[in-house]
């Protein structure tokens, strides 16, 4: 028989399964996680999901939403100015917005994790470059920097991405940097390096789960940047063009009708706010499960 001491370390959780414990404890990071997960299943099957095309006319114009007395239950979030079914346009469109938003801060986390990690375990003059470049760099803005390299490259989808992707991998490049160099000069990681633990063993079983918070928030913060950058570049009429449904695009095509037909603003701006607001819910929710589980 084995003794108590043996079964209740059998017994103790992992670093994850707390980490999990206390995520599902927090309501609010599970109601933001469900519709995350509601959202990519909406962004990925968008095009099968759309009642409508997205570009051609179906209806009357600026018909109302399907619940006031003009509206129809054919179009249930109305039309706009064109005749376009605002839900049909809503749903292709998140894959414009959302969709593009979680590539771009995927692949710029990837390039910043990269060279984060190889410039926190590194000293001298290259770390030292890496820092006057950073400083320089992170004082524009993400916006404008987005802005000026439309501006120089000209609008549209593929202008935009790489945009927002080049603004977005310096400041991750800077939080893993800063995270990795301070994990690296603690007592631990000094006596394992004189143990005899190189570079990649540290790094994976130690400096790495260590640093999944700051992971964790850059990422989720890069994911509402490349949003709110992507919408903002459509209002302003730098990012993807007509009759493209971007949410952007579209509340900046419609400001001027807000008070003649108001569902064709604010739909979209309570798209682009439900999916902010989703991916901070999450990311906040992981954040305090980490840290509990760390502590």
């Amino acid at each position: 028989m084995p003794s108590n001491s043996v079964y209740q370390e059998a017994t103790i959780p992992t670093q994850w399964e707390r980490s999990w414990q206390n995520f599902r404890a927090n309501s609010l990071a599970m109601f933001g996680l469900w519709s995350l997960l509601a959202l990519l299943l909406i962004t990925i099957n968008a095009r099968w999901l759309a009642p409508y095309s997205a570009i051609e006319q179906v209806g009357e114009l600026l018909m109302p939403p399907s619940w006031d007395n003009s509206g129809h239950v054919s179009f249930f979030f109305g039309t706009d100015d064109l005749g376009r079914d605002i839900l049909s346009r809503l749903l292709i469109g998140s894959q414009l917005t959302f969709g593009y938003a979680l590539l771009v801060a995927f692949a710029s986390s990837a390039i910043g994790l990269l060279i984060g990690i190889l410039a926190g375990m590194s000293s001298g003059l290259k770390s030292s470059f890496l820092n006057h470049i950073l400083d320089t760099v992170l004082s524009i803005p993400s916006l404008l920097l987005a802005i000026i390299v439309v501006a120089y490259m000209g609008p549209g989808e593929t202008h935009i991405l790489l945009a927002i992707w080049l603004a977005l991998i310096p400041r991750f490049i800077r939080a893993v940097y800063t995270a990795v160099h301070a994990e690296v000069e603690k007592d631990y990681i000094i006596a394992a390096r004189l143990d005899g633990a190189n570079n990649f063993y540290l790094l994976y079983n130690s400096i790495l789960p260590n640093i999944l918070t700051t992971i964790t928030t850059e990422m989720t913060r890069a994911i509402s940047v490349a949003i709110m950058d992507i919408a903002a570049l459509g209002f302003l009429g730098l990012g993807a063009q007509a009759p493209l449904p971007e949410w952007g695009a579209m509340l900046g095509d419609s400001i001027d009708l807000i008070y003649l037909a108001p569902w064709t603003v604010t739909l979209p701006g309570l798209a682009i706010m439900f999916s902010v607001l989703v991916i901070n819910l999450v990311g906040d929710g992981m954040r305090q499960a980490l840290n509990a589980g760390i502590d």
